[in-house]
């Protein structure tokens, strides 16, 4: 009886151990399920067909949730990002610590598209990245997440920085021996008492090429410092009124020769935060032109409307034709070569303009069409 009895206590242990084994067993198993799963892509991106083409894409593919955490990332990402490990069901921040992705990621939550944004990885490499997004949404509008993609423009900047540096350096080198030029020209023309004599002639035909030179030289030197970020803005509170008045008093000598009419419609209440000398230096640039270029008239005026100031100066010159308006602000862009040599431009005067406006966080557009003069508007958020 009592072996029976034993023997019966030590069968009902073998099966309680036994079940206890398997549930385990079915938790473990599980548990790797679930791991593996979170290394694979999510549903949405499988949905999508998004893996297989993102996993050979040489730009930087990262697919968020709706609620910020990564459901994908390509082989090209986790290399720019240097991570070596999977960072699927993590958030930006925890995967990578860069604001501004984080950043981008909250504004598609709101916005349809962010395009163009760049951006410097804290590394000591330098590297430069160019982000686009678009936001995943269902047809009832409900935000699914966001998805994206990240282009390394490191090799670019690097390039384009060697070319500004050497820009800058030929220019440096050249004023020298241009100045010398200019002085011994200037010293031999007023040795020359005979104004009608060949040799004043020629010397004055000298002096006006290497005046031209000079400030060829002058505004690539300006471009330059302007596109590499050399120059730092000393930010005033500036009337805009006074300083088209102070414009066009440096600029009257030269209307009055050509016989064009100035007039200043600028609203006295328009200020702004700016670099008054930047400024000055733009919208004389945008005057100048409609003094050499345009008809018998330029005109500057205001317009202050949803926390942006529009400053436009307008002339009722021969106009800009359409093919060419969408390139004018293209460095030694010139619509008529002939007409613009003889009246000694040198081509880059919108270029620094417009690189005048960005550097205000501004943006400069011309509406123009022939035979109705050009409109060229600079466009600035104010407080």
């Amino acid at each position: 009886m009592t072996a029976w009895f034993l023997s019966l206590i030590l069968f009902i242990c073998l099966i309680a151990t036994n079940y206890l084994w398997r549930q385990k067993y079915h938790l473990l198993s599980s548990l790797d399920k679930k791991k593996d799963e979170s290394k694979r892509p999510s549903r949405l991106v499988k949905d999508l067909g998004m893996a297989d083409m993102f996993a050979n894409m040489p730009d930087g593919i990262l697919v968020t949730n709706s609620k910020r955490k990564i459901d994908f990332a390509n082989p090209a990402f986790c290399k720019m990002f240097e991570l070596n490990e999977d960072p699927s069901g993590k958030t930006i921040m925890e995967a990578i610590r860069i604001h501004q992705a984080h950043e981008l990621v909250q504004r598609l939550e709101k916005e349809s598209s962010v395009t163009n944004e760049e951006f410097i990885l804290p590394n000591f490499n330098q590297s430069f990245l160019q982000v686009n997004g678009v936001a995943m949404r269902e047809s009832n509008g409900k935000h699914q997440g966001t998805i994206l993609v990240f282009h390394d423009l490191t090799r670019i900047k690097t390039l384009e920085n060697h070319r500004q540096e050497f820009v800058a350096n030929v220019s440096h080198e050249l004023r020298t021996p241009l100045s010398i030029i200019t002085g011994y020209v200037e010293t031999l023309l007023d040795s020359e008492t005979d104004k009608e004599s060949n040799n004043h002639r020629f010397l004055k035909k000298i002096e006006n090429h290497s005046n031209r030179l000079t400030y060829l030289i002058e505004d690539i030197l300006t471009l330059s410092r302007l596109e590499s970020g050399g120059i730092t803005l000393k930010e005033d509170h500036v009337s805009i009124f006074n300083l088209t008045e102070s414009i066009f008093e440096s600029l009257k000598e030269m209307a009055e020769k050509k016989g064009v009419c100035l007039e200043n419609k600028v609203e006295k209440e328009a200020y702004m935060l700016a670099d008054q000398q930047r400024l000055f230096q733009a919208i004389n640039n945008l005057i100048e032109n409609g003094i050499k270029y345009g008809g018998k008239c330029v005109c500057v005026s205001t317009e202050i409307n949803a926390g942006k100031l529009e400053i436009c100066v307008e002339d009722d010159g021969p106009g800009i034709p359409s093919e060419s308006s969408e390139r004018i602000f293209e460095r030694f862009y010139r619509i008529d070569k002939a007409r613009s040599r003889e009246v000694g431009g040198t081509g880059l005067g919108l270029s620094i303009v417009k690189h005048i406006t960005q550097l205000h966080q501004g943006t400069a557009r011309v509406e123009s069409s022939l035979g109705n003069g050009s409109r060229f508007y600079l466009s600035f958020p104010i407080e």
